[in-house]
């Protein structure tokens, strides 16, 4: 007579069964609920999102004090639109009279506190008009106000052969957040496609995909729920970009950690036919390595609050609420999901202790890379690091140094077309001109000095007095202007210095590192700011974020992984094969930037790939070396780190693949920065899963024998003879 295992009849006895049908329902009603409040959140997340460069920078930054004292000067926080009108020959009077209704009309639109008169270019083919554009609302709301210019300039008689576009700072602005209007949809969409498609791929079953996606999409409900009600309350300060990387990285990491307990559930199924038994099994296997992985990502991310940039500072919380959401959804909506559909998850293909659904160890694609890297180890080793390494070379290509803010947008941009119209006819820093804070008594000595400075095309003013806001300097006693006095604030006065470069260019950034010199030395108390100031102060704040912020997360992580492994030495080797997949991944990436004619990187994006990659990277090691660490203080050093290589490379590769495409789906949003990220961080994902982690990892491992695990007790292994007990396992 054969009878269920004791293990089986004991949980029974343990847990009555309506406490095993009460807790998953719990459970699935709580996310359900969770899911429902923070579903309809996804459409006001533009609400609270600020595109403002300037709102991000620190409080010290010369460009933050100067656009802190603007509102003072001149009278409202104001952001400008530039219309410019182009033709190939000299405007005709029709055009120049369809401009000058133009300008009334634009006058009249809710929203403009302020137009200049028209203002023509010396070479007669051009004219243009600088509104003020009122930007004291939400960022959504200076949008509409630019969308309603455009569609104004696009309606005005102009004549034939002429071309008009808004373009200036809040044109600038107008085109970035149309940019990211697809976050809410077509990312989600793109990126939640692709991990179905994949995982049907992996898993043959039409449901499990279902309920995998339905944890990410849970998940991410959630996060977006608790991030959008911290920046209602200006607790957090959320940017396009930030919403963009959450979405992929909650999709992203919720799928890992749903396919490594799925592996453990599906795995426990074929040995048990108790689906609390295989839940229990599963959560016992995943718990510690979705924790410990979902903790270093958290641990990584946190480092980003050491920033000067506001932008990363809120990164760091915001992601990591997404990362703890994404464990929690991986530890209890999902097994919750698989315990009430037990079996029939996984249909047509469903294991049971009498067919497991397991292929032999020894067997598949897995069997035979384990079978390589136990002849061959050190060749294996030897070949991958010098493959990495000579991809790593491709950072000699970098370019991190920032790009225009022109180039920020991929594809169309009216702002970017009207800024080459301006650069064409008129000084190219005309409309969007560096900004001067200096004490009054200092005003005539710092504008003399502004004016003599290379690469300057006019110094003005900011005057309330005058009709145009401002006036030239110096004052002609025979102009207009000469019965107008500068404004004055608390005894400062604001200068504007129009450059001759447009001012997003390499050589208006070079002019104003060289005007800040100008100025610090007419005056002690002066201060610059612009655009392009903002440009440079974001740029060196960036820079000096790399410098400080990449040791300190190598140390976290590196404290991290030496106590959940027991090992100074199993950590360093993990943590040093990641650097190195990363620095791959940055020098390939660079090289294919380069090919598509996007040399020039953004400053933030090295930092950005390099948190993702190494915590990432690490969460595969991780789930990698905790199976192993298991399997060789039950069978011995070189056995464990083979059957840990065989039973988690098909999940961790999976995962790696679903990462990587989530990260791609970054792509489909047209901005710059995203773009960079995701072939970097994609291609990182998957050199780390199918070179690192398969080959090198283990082949390390065999290579540097039992002191791998060093000081721990599993180093100490003798003759093949396992260093501890083997114990009873499930999975033996």
């Amino acid at each position: 007579m054969t009878s269920s295992p004791p293990t089986d009849r004991s949980d029974r006895r343990g847990v009555p069964r309506w406490l095993r049908v009460l807790i998953p329902a719990v459970l699935i009603l709580g996310w359900l609920a969770a899911a429902g409040i923070g579903g309809p959140t996804f459409g006001k997340l533009s609400t609270v999102v600020s595109n403002d460069q300037t709102s991000f920078l620190p409080a010290t930054a010369e460009s933050t004090e100067v656009q802190a004292l603007l509102p003072d000067f001149l009278g409202a926080d104001e952001v400008p639109a530039i219309v410019v009108v182009a033709g190939d020959a000299e405007l005709d009077a029709a055009a120049l009279e369809g401009v000058d209704a133009l300008q009334q009309t634009i006058a009249e639109l809710d929203g403009v506190v302020e137009t200049s008169p028209v203002v023509p270019s010396d070479d007669g083919q051009a004219a243009q008009i600088v509104a003020l554009l009122d930007a004291s609302g939400p960022s959504s709301e200076l949008t509409g106000v630019v969308e309603e210019l455009r569609a104004e300039v696009a309606d005005a008689d102009l004549g034939g052969g002429v071309q008009a576009a808004v373009t200036g700072p809040a044109g600038f602005t107008a085109d970035i957040a149309a940019a990211f209007e697809g976050i809410d949809g077509i990312l989600l969409l793109v990126a939640l496609g692709a991990v179905f498609i994949i995982l049907v791929l992996v898993y043959r079953s039409p449901l499990l995909p279902l309920l995998v996606l339905f944890t990410s999409v849970a998940a991410l409900c959630l996060a977006i729920l608790i991030v959008f009600t911290l920046a209602q309350a200006d607790i957090l300060t959320l940017s396009g970009q930030t919403q963009g990387i959450l979405f992929i990285l909650v999709v992203g990491a919720a799928t890992d950690y749903a396919l490594l307990y799925t592996a453990r559930f599906r795995e426990a199924l074929g040995q048990t036919q108790s689906r609390w038994q295989a839940t229990l099994a599963a959560l016992r296997g995943s718990t510690e390595p979705i924790v410990a992985s979902g903790g270093t990502v958290i641990a990584g991310l946190l480092c980003l609050l050491l920033s000067d940039l506001v932008s990363n500072q809120q990164l760091g919380p915001v992601a990591a609420i997404g990362i703890a959401t994404s464990i929690l959804a991986g530890l209890t909506l999902l097994p919750a999901l698989l315990l009430a559909f037990g079996r029939v998850a996984f249909w047509p293909v469903a294991p049971t202790p009498a067919r497991p659904r397991t292929k032999p160890e020894d067997k598949g694609v897995w069997g035979a890379v384990a079978r390589l890297v136990d002849r061959r180890s050190r060749a294996v080793w030897i070949v991958t690091a010098l493959v990495l390494g000579a991809g790593a070379l491709g950072v000699t290509q970098l370019q991190a140094n920032g790009v225009p803010s022109s180039d920020f947008v991929v594809g169309e941009s009216e702002a970017r077309d009207g800024q080459a119209l301006l650069s064409a006819h008129y000084p190219g820093g005309s409309g969007s001109p560096t900004q001067v804070v200096v004490p009054e008594a200092d005003q005539d000595a710092v504008a003399e000095a502004l004016a003599d400075a290379e690469g300057v095309e006019g110094v003005a003013v900011a005057s309330e007095d005058s009709p145009s806001g401002s006036i030239p300097l110096p004052i002609d006693p025979a102009s207009p202007f000469a019965a107008a006095a500068p404004t004055v604030v608390d005894g400062q006065v604001l200068l504007q210095a129009t450059l001759v470069a447009a001012p997003d260019s390499d050589e208006a950034q070079q002019v104003v590192r060289e005007l800040r010199e100008v100025v610090h030395g007419a005056s002690a108390d002066g201060i610059v700011g612009g655009p392009t100031a903002t440009a440079i102060d974001t740029n060196d704040a960036s820079q000096r974020d790399r410098a400080l912020i990449i040791p300190i997360v190598l140390v976290v992580i590196s404290l991290i992984l030496m106590l959940l492994l027991r090992s100074i030495a199993a950590a360093l080797l993990l943590l040093a094969t990641t650097v190195l997949s990363y620095g791959t991944a940055l020098g390939v990436g660079a090289l294919i930037l380069t090919a598509l004619g996007v040399p020039a990187m953004d400053p933030s994006v090295p930092l950005f790939a390099f948190v993702f990659l190494v915590a990432l990277g690490v969460d595969y090691n991780i789930f990698l070396m905790t199976r192993v660490r298991e399997e060789v203080g039950r069978i011995g050093h070189r056995r464990g780190v083979l059957r840990g290589l065989r039973v988690t490379g098909g999940v961790i590769t999976s995962a790696g693949v679903v990462l990587a495409a989530t990260f791609a789906a970054l792509g489909v949003i047209p901005v710059l920065f995203l773009l960079q990220l995701a072939i970097i961080v994609a291609l990182g994902v998957l050199i780390d899963t199918t070179l690192v982690r398969s080959l090198l990892v283990p082949a390390l491992a065999l290579e540097i024998g039992p002191k791998t695990w060093w000081p721990s007790k599993l180093a100490r292994e003798r003759a093949g003879v396992p260093a501890v007990v083997p114990a009873a396992s499930p999975q033996s």
